[in-house]
């Protein structure tokens, strides 16, 4: 009994002393001791994000796609000095940061022979740099082929004027997605307003849709409605089935958890307010959710590549009527849509309309700029012939052009520094 008295009394002590328990007071139970808390795993976007299925190919492409949006910028700051048709390899490593680069600049230029062409001035010494004709020329017929589309550009303007909520967009998410779109760098001038019958700027950043109501039935048909119809007619579905679903394509490697099937069936007949239906929404979160994935799936269908940043959909919120996390909804739907975290933002694909890493309908945009990341992918491969033909027909023309600049140059004088990695 005075054992137990003085087990209870040191384990006691000890509690109060925070000291180590000894082996005796382990045994007793007014020792408190810490609890382990297992916290249940939390499931948000951002958890979505890093345990999603990877698509290599789609990562592989956006990581080309950031190469050749880089040369094109760099072409465009060169465009800028009206000094003459080339520019000092010293003057543009100052561009680095601008253009978003984190190598060496005369490294990146000399990895693409194909887009840049570097040679040494006749009469300064210096190593300097120019845009290849044929470069040159695709860049310019992709200018011609966005003017010829002026047509099916209008067309996709108007499809997101009426199906936004009042019939009205800014002009400035319309630039943010421009070239998603393929709309010319002056499409407020050249479109908006030449085709004043179909909308007009109500002040400087607002476009509003003129006489929505008498626009063509057509153009208030969504490109999963299409599809819809297809799958009706030809696999002989019932109306039951398809008349709110959407095209699934699961990446490979994706892992089918138990009741995943039964659950994408349930979510595919849930009904919904279509992306061009003037109806009041229904407040069910679900149906909510439905009509913001088709909102996000018709903008990606109107796109030239069938892809945009994330970050760009933010500025159609309030205009189109997603005011839900957009990120979150999107990676719950990984068979329709796929987040590509490579390169500085995050890009959204629409799954359905690739295969293998290309399009899958191809369209005249796409083509000239598909030409263009092919060049530039060709890196060292074939550019000795492209060089040698340019060097033969257009040597006079290069010292004659050399010459005339030479009073107006810019770049490097006799003696200045040359970057070392391109004299190997």
């Amino acid at each position: 009994m005075n054992s137990l008295k003085s087990l209870r009394y040191n384990s006691i002590r000890e509690a109060l002393t925070n000291q180590n328990p000894t082996k005796s007071s382990s045994f007793c139970p007014l020792y408190i001791y810490n609890q382990r808390r297992w916290l249940k795993p939390v499931d948000s976007a951002q958890t979505r994000l890093e345990n999603r299925t990877r698509d290599h190919r789609l990562d592989k492409l956006i990581t080309q796609i950031r190469k050749l949006n880089i040369i094109l910028e760099i072409s465009e700051l060169m465009s800028y000095k009206k000094r003459g048709p080339f520019v000092s390899l010293q003057l543009m490593s100052r561009w680095k940061n601008v253009v978003g680069l984190n190598v060496k600049f005369g490294a990146f230029v000399s990895k693409y022979p194909n887009a840049f062409e570097i040679f040494t001035h006749p009469f300064r010494k210096n190593l300097c740099c120019k845009i290849t004709e044929r470069f040159k020329g695709l860049i310019e017929e992709e200018e011609n082929v966005i003017r010829e589309c002026e047509i099916d550009a209008v067309k996709r303007i108007k499809k997101l004027l009426l199906m936004s909520r009042n019939g009205v967009l800014r002009v400035h998410a319309l630039r943010l997605i421009r070239k998603e779109l393929g709309l010319p760098e002056d499409f407020r001038d050249s479109i908006l307003a030449k085709y004043s019958s179909d909308f007009k700027l109500v002040d400087l950043e607002t476009l509003e849709l003129v006489n929505g109501d008498d626009d063509d039935e057509s153009l208030c048909v969504a490109k999963v409605d299409k599809w819809r119809e297809v799958e009706y007619r030809e696999k002989w579905l019932s109306e039951f089935e398809t008349n709110y679903a959407f095209p699934i394509h699961l990446p490979t490697g994706f892992k089918i958890e138990k009741g995943f099937r039964e659950e994408l069936k349930n979510w595919q007949r849930v009904p919904y307010v279509k992306p061009y239906e003037r109806k009041e929404i229904s407040r069910g979160l679900e149906r909510f959710e439905k009509r913001v994935v088709a909102v996000i799936h018709e903008l990606l269908s109107l796109t030239v590549e069938k892809m945009v940043e994330v970050e760009r959909l933010a500025h159609f919120r309030k205009d189109l009527g997603i005011e839900v996390n957009v990120r979150e909804v999107i990676l719950k739907h990984p068979g329709i849509f796929y987040v590509s975290t490579k390169g500085s933002a995050q890009t959204l694909f629409l799954r359905e309309a690739y295969s293998k890493g290309c399009l899958i309908e191809p369209n005249p945009i796409y083509n000239v700029r598909r030409k263009m990341l092919d060049l530039v992918l060709l890196k060292n491969r074939h550019s000795r012939g492209l060089l040698q033909a340019g060097d033969e027909t257009h040597e006079e023309e290069k010292r004659d052009a050399l010459v005339s600049s030479d009073e107006d140059w810019e770049g490097e004088r006799d003696g200045d520094w040359v970057l070392p990695i391109l004299k190997k």
